[in-house]
């Protein structure tokens, strides 16, 4: 079962090696561990439902409660604190997507809002209800999941939308194909989300990115239904697909997805490359790109997150063995990690491998083999596990992301990290460790990826300021970049009040007429994208 107040399943944990407590310590400072509510405590403080009965609707105390919030972090100290603040007033699980139409109708008719639910993984406030005198009802989408059509002449693979992304990848490779898209939160999220929040997966370079995946669908909106059929392409007019990648929500509910399949490959390897800095990591990586070599997954780590990856790794010998003959072939303090996928057929993997290896050899990178490759792919997934971890030790951990071009990462990296640094100082004697790495590369320039960790303060609300400078100041330093306010976490409600920046105003006006057009009374105004 999922926990309710942390991420994934109750059985699986990430636990830290012995040498890590030092290193944290010493970073941030001794952790600040706090009490959690119990489940019973919380679940004796939801409000009694305001919904008319209906037969698709659950009402019960703890399915309210495990729709209530997302894995933001005001969402995660909400849990933990148990001050939820809102509760959808029910939960509906349809089944077809006749059901999806009578729930829209329902929500019309008694004049409440519905709040489109997938796997319940934003970390921006999607899926959070808002306080307010309309009845609020989440949809939750899981059982829309089969895969409903396969062309395999055309590789064009059917779904309903509500599918979590291990059991699409398994209903695929049964058939001999699959999607490869693998976000971090692939266990629990959806195709549906991954389409309404423009969603990238760890191997975007090789697979492309959820726009470059989804070919066509069918939403079901209050105002009518749209029908997307999955053209190969179109000069008909501005692609109607376009306004619903991305739409969080706000336009109507997906209930089928289209995607651009592809055969499952006959070989997969990942290689790890150690830079003496960071400049010549970039630069390696750079020209990797613009050499158009067939890669699946590159992301390059700062220093400071290959120190933190080595700590944490623990096989404290082995790694101390490793780092003592990095040194000795120029990679020592300053070293950066480089991974690196190739997907494909065993002639391009080992194409693909030369050509890097051979670039990244002009920038004295040092090839460490696919040890490290390994391990990261066998433990992508159970990374966010590490949250729960932490937690329990005293310390908070929270990321943020952007895209920029070439000409700003750097520039872009060292604002982001000092902004996260000055606004934790703000409070006396309190520190936070900031580590980056870059992600989702591409011609023009590069997605950043930060993650941060600080201590919580006995005081829920206390510990939620602190997130909130550091979060606002991190932020306005991305706006000062020209970056957007998200490269794949999409919009929510955190992020609204930077989109501006991103979309000027008449974006903004456009975006908002789109809403009032696909959802004239408002049903699935709930706060997410613009209000």
């Amino acid at each position: 079962m999922k926990r309710w107040n942390g991420w994934g399943d109750e059985q699986t944990t990430y636990p830290l090696p012995e040498n890590a407590a030092e290193f944290l310590t010493e970073r941030v400072g001794e952790g600040n561990k706090t009490a959690d509510a119990t489940l019973e405590s919380v679940l004796a403080n939801v409000p009694a439902s305001r919904l008319p009965a209906h037969p698709l609707i659950n009402n019960s105390a703890e399915v309210r409660l495990r729709h209530a919030r997302g894995h933001s972090f005001p969402d995660w100290l909400a849990l933990r604190s148990g001050r939820i603040g809102a509760f959808p007033d029910g939960v509906a699980f349809p089944t077809t997507a006749d059901d999806v139409r009578q729930l829209l109708h329902f929500a019309h008719t008694h004049q409440f809002k519905l709040i489109p639910y997938g796997g319940g993984t934003s970390v921006v406030g999607h899926i959070n209800p808002e306080n307010g005198e309309q009845p609020v009802l989440t949809v939750n989408l899981g059982r829309l999941n089969r895969l409903l059509t396969l062309d395999e002449t055309s590789h064009l693979a059917t779904f309903g939308a509500g599918v979590a992304g291990p059991d699409l990848e398994a209903q695929l490779r049964a058939r001999g194909f699959t999607l490869g898209h693998y976000p971090q939160s692939f266990e629990y999220s959806t195709l549906g989300g991954w389409v309404v929040t423009r969603s990238s997966g760890q191997q975007s370079r090789g697979f492309g990115r959820i726009e470059d995946m989804f070919a066509g669908g069918r939403l079901i909106a209050p105002a009518g239904e749209l029908f997307m059929p999955p053209l190969p392409a179109s000069s008909a007019g501005p692609d109607v697909r376009q306004m619903i990648l991305g739409s969080e929500g706000r336009l109507g509910i997906l209930t089928e997805a289209t995607v651009r399949v592809r055969p499952l490959p006959s070989a997969e390897r990942f290689h790890a490359i150690f830079f003496p800095s960071f400049e010549q990591g970039q630069t390696a990586v750079r020209h990797m790109l613009q050499a158009n070599i067939p890669l699946s997954l590159i992301r390059l780590s700062t220093a400071r997150e290959t120190e933190t990856t080595l700590k944490l790794a623990g096989h404290e010998r082995l790694i101390g063995t490793l780092e003592y003959l990095l040194s000795l072939r120029g990679a020592a303090e300053g070293k950066c990690l480089l991974l690196l996928g190739f997907t494909g057929s065993e002639g391009l993997v080992s194409f693909g491998r030369k050509e890097a290896l051979a670039i990244a050899k002009k920038q004295d990178g040092v090839h460490a083999g696919q040890q490290f490759g390994e391990q990261w792919i066998k433990g992508r997934f159970r990374t966010p596990y590490l949250r729960n971890t932490l937690w329990g030790e005293g310390y908070a951990v929270d990321t943020l992301e952007t895209a920029v071009t070439w000409n700003q990462v750097d520039s872009a990296l060292a604002d982001m990290e000092n902004s996260i640094t000055e606004a934790c100082g703000q409070t006396e004697g309190e520190r936070a460790h900031i580590f980056t790495h870059l992600s989702h590369m591409y011609t023009s320039g590069c997605s950043i990826y930060t993650t941060y960790l600080f201590r919580p303060s006995a005081d829920p609300e206390e510990t939620l300021e602190r997130w909130r400078q550091m979060k606002t100041a991190a932020s306005q330093a991305i706006i000062r970049h020209g970056g957007t306010i998200s490269h794949q976490h999409g919009v929510g409600k955190d992020h609204k009040p930077y989109l501006a920046a991103e979309k000027g105003p008449l974006g903004l006006a456009a975006i908002t007429d789109l809403t009032e057009r696909f959802d004239p009374q408002g049903v699935l105004a709930t706060g997410n994208l613009v209000d």
